[in-house]
């Protein structure tokens, strides 16, 4: 189910009414409820893949309960391995079957080789990397003795199926998450209020700036072989817009729905476009997945301790393994090296920490050094994002080729580009909004919060107008829901 859909605008509402008006008086009945209506949230999509989900959930908790019985040093690395074993070989299997014998083909090819493996038609669940690295969290941290394990399957199950979070994170954490099951929860109108604030600024990013950004990014991108330099930096660039309003509107809705039932998700992104440099963009980029990784590999392999070269390794493989969590193809693979390579000088000397603030906080304007900075971390993320986009690595190649070229200083022009300058003002618009709330955990919780309710109900009424006036005629998917 789209969070961009008549179908959700239905189900939500009815869901509230059943969580707080017949069932706020039984906590069980609540998570039972919550659990029940997830599943036919992401049943909607396919139904047969609620078994993996139940699946994962079956094997986590199970974990977790058999850890909670014994100290035994093998046997508890026997079962954190079969909860590991299970959720990377789902994701395995139906994530990177195709791609790793497609390779492999190719590799024997190379040397005369004529090897016969049949690929397979193998649909991607949707979701499944989010919440395989979920329940994964859990029987983690459960074997570090970092959480107690829960004895309540209906409580587990939510935790893991749990709607606005389900299919495109933000990631959970079970020490975060989990106990949140646990406890009543009271409706709390402030919280709600804010919730919806988020809800209505994840729809704008999503349906006004990246639904219409995907537009013109795609017509240049599958067209470029035919576009001009400038041209193809138009289309890099709204990419760059698409890839973000797109996934963190997700993550905003997510959030703001959340909070209606009582519940608080971890921030997934902070203004990341607003980075003075490479290391600060991935502390605000899709947060949750990245510090998934610092804690469960990074920091495992050593982190930033010990010599230069284990530090530029581990760095490596993060970024790596980043990238190719995102998909099966090279490109992904070439995305997360690239960023690694961007970050590697920070990280040699010792500068990876330098912006931990808000930029030009309590300012108007960024000083001058703020802007170059931020300038520059901004072109080296839209070079990159030319790499995610591509359709294979030659695709990439020929597209980058085709910026550096003379037709790189005409002016660009393409099929459409009339409104396209309209998506321009429109994302110029929304790039003020977030600069003037970049302190606040989104931009509503700021503009208007003091204005008089009229005018301020005259701004989301404003907002509600560009959804309708410029949303597509077609429901669009979200963008990572293919990851």
């Amino acid at each position: 189910m789209l969070f961009n859909s008549i179908d959700f605008a239905i189900f939500l509402p009815t869901l509230f009414f059943l969580y707080w008006f017949v069932f706020h008086k039984n906590l069980r009945l609540q998570n039972l409820l919550i659990v029940l209506s997830s599943y036919l949230f992401y049943g909607w999509w396919d139904w047969r893949f609620l078994s993996l989900l139940l699946l994962s959930s079956l094997i986590d908790f199970g974990a977790g309960r058999a850890l909670s019985k014994t100290d035994d040093a093998q046997k508890r690395t026997l079962l954190l391995g079969i909860s590991l074993a299970t959720n990377l070989g789902l994701l395995g299997f139906f994530k990177y079957y195709n791609f790793f014998v497609d390779n492999f083909i190719s590799a024997f090819s190379f040397f005369g080789a004529d090897i016969q493996v049949n690929s397979l038609h193998i649909i991607l669940p949707v979701g499944i990397s989010f919440y395989t690295f979920q329940t994964m969290s859990y029987a983690i941290d459960v074997y570090r003795r970092k959480l107690q394990p829960t004895k309540d399957f209906i409580e587990f199950s939510a935790f893991v199926s749990f709607f606005p979070q389900l299919v495109a994170g933000p990631i959970e954490r079970a020490t975060h998450l989990l106990p949140q099951f646990y406890t009543k929860r009271v409706f709390d109108h402030s919280k709600a209020v804010d919730g919806m604030r988020q809800i209505l600024w994840g729809l704008f990013k999503k349906m006004v700036i990246a639904d219409n950004c995907a537009v013109y990014a795609n017509l240049i991108f599958n067209s470029s072989e035919d576009q001009s330099g400038s041209t193809l930096v138009m289309g890099a660039l709204f990419f760059t817009f698409q890839i973000y309003c797109d996934f963190s509107g997700y993550s905003d809705i997510a959030i703001g729905t959340s909070r209606l039932f009582g519940f608080d998700l971890m921030r997934n992104f902070n203004y990341p476009y607003f980075s003075r440099d490479i290391a600060e963009f991935w502390r605000r980029w899709h947060i949750s997945l990245s510090t998934w990784f610092r804690d469960y590999l990074y920091i495992p392999l050593g982190g930033s301790q010990g010599g230069i070269w284990k530090k530029i390794r581990n760095t490596f493989i993060i970024f790596i393994v980043s990238g190719f969590w995102h998909g099966a193809n090279w490109t992904f693979i070439a995305w997360g090296a690239l960023n690694a390579l961007y970050f590697l000088p920070l990280l040699i000397t010792n500068r990876n920490r330098n912006n931990l603030h808000v930029v030009a906080e309590g300012k108007n304007f960024p000083s001058l050094r703020e802007l170059a900075g931020m300038l520059l971390t901004f072109s080296l993320i839209v070079f990159a994002w030319i790499f995610f986009r591509a359709e294979n690595i030659a695709h990439a190649a020929s597209y980058i080729s085709g910026i550096f070229s003379k037709s790189l200083f005409t002016a660009p022009d393409f099929e459409g580009i009339g409104g396209a300058f309209m998506t321009v003002l429109l994302t110029l618009g929304f790039v003020t909004m977030e600069w003037i709330g970049r302190s606040h955990s989104h931009p509503l919780a700021r503009l208007g919060i003091t204005w008089k309710r009229p005018l301020r109900w005259a701004m989301y009424s404003f907002l509600l107008f560009l959804i309708g006036m410029f949303m597509q005629t077609e429901e669009s998917p979200f963008i990572y829901f293919q990851f």
